[in-house]
């Protein structure tokens, strides 16, 4: 998520009431999270476990809750809860605005576009030229929707993360300040959720074709040519490549990456990353031709018996 201006590290600590190591001029772009980070960006992180990642990350201010050794040509947050604080972040610079009106006057539509009854447009939503959308679709705010897409009925674009926290008091919510891009020559099915991402954009490119109920998570990025079967569930921070087909009731892991062209049989786990080219099943995922073997040689170990 990036600011609408450039904001200094003196400006960030006093916004959060906070301690910061660093010039106090120190110029800050935005905020990410640890996948997504760019220079100029502010990362989280609260945990000693991650503290080296996030010291050696892209991010060039960190917001940590002890202090430590700055690395050179950059700066340091100095926070008790980085988690509350990256919420605070969110909140200011992106802030929720409630809706008046069904269809936003800031909405930016296409020529040609069909919105249908019952719609509901966010604000400084962009839809291309030549698209359908069909009743009871929701596009939250600042989502991007290319050219010559159709959305069927009941989808909801631009839902918040699953992301949370746990405390003693119950579970805490890291407030998404991200988006949802959808390029151009994209089918949505009906009933489809497609989450925003937490600080970027979960996006679904090119010419890409995602049948009914199927949810894709906070931050995935859906490649080009895709085809994508209902019942499918694709957790956060996944990276699917092009070309890619995945049949129904297929769920996978957050963070994995699925290779180009690959192929997953209906009712997998993809639990890992897998290579491009090949086709999988089952799980814990493995190639579909060894799987077979191995139920197969399972069959004949049981009528031994």
């Amino acid at each position: 998520m990036k600011f609408k201006k450039t904001q200094t590290l003196e400006g960030i600590a006093k916004l959060l009431h906070i301690d910061f190591i660093g010039d106090a001029n120190f110029e800050i772009f935005g905020i990410n999270e640890i996948h997504v980070v760019e220079k100029g960006d502010i990362v989280f992180v609260d945990h000693p476990k991650y503290y080296e990642k996030a010291l050696n990350s892209a991010a060039t201010t960190i917001l940590i809750n002890k202090k430590v050794d700055c690395p050179e040509g950059k700066s340091l947050l100095i926070s008790d809860d980085p988690f509350r604080d990256f919420n605070k972040i969110t909140h200011h610079f992106n802030p929720f605005v409630k809706a008046s009106e069904n269809i936003s006057q800031t909405a930016d539509i296409g020529k040609d576009t069909v919105i249908q009854p019952n719609v509901f447009i966010g604000n400084h939503v962009k839809i291309g030229h030549h698209c359908v959308i069909h009743p009871n679709v929701t596009i939250y705010d600042n989502t991007i929707i290319g050219n010559h897409v159709t959305i069927h009925a009941n989808t909801v674009l631009g839902a918040d993360a699953f992301y949370y926290k746990k405390r003693a008091t119950g579970f805490d919510k890291l407030i998404s300040g991200g988006g949802v891009v959808v390029e151009d020559h994209v089918d949505l099915g009906a009933s489809c959720t497609i989450d925003r991402g937490v600080t970027g954009n979960t996006t679904i490119k090119e010419g890409t074709k995602i049948d009914n109920q199927v949810h894709v998570g906070h931050d995935t990025i859906i490649g080009r040519k895709c085809l994508i079967a209902s019942q499918t569930g694709i957790a956060g921070c996944v990276i699917i490549e092009d070309e890619v087909t995945i049949w129904g009731q297929v769920g996978t892991n957050s963070g994995i990456t699925i290779g180009k062209g690959a192929v997953i049989l209906g009712q997998t786990g993809v639990t890992k990353s897998v290579q491009g080219g090949k086709t999988y099943f089952g799980t814990p995922i493995e190639e579909s031709r060894e799987k077979l073997k191995q139920i197969a040689g399972l069959k004949r170990l049981l009528k031994e018996k």
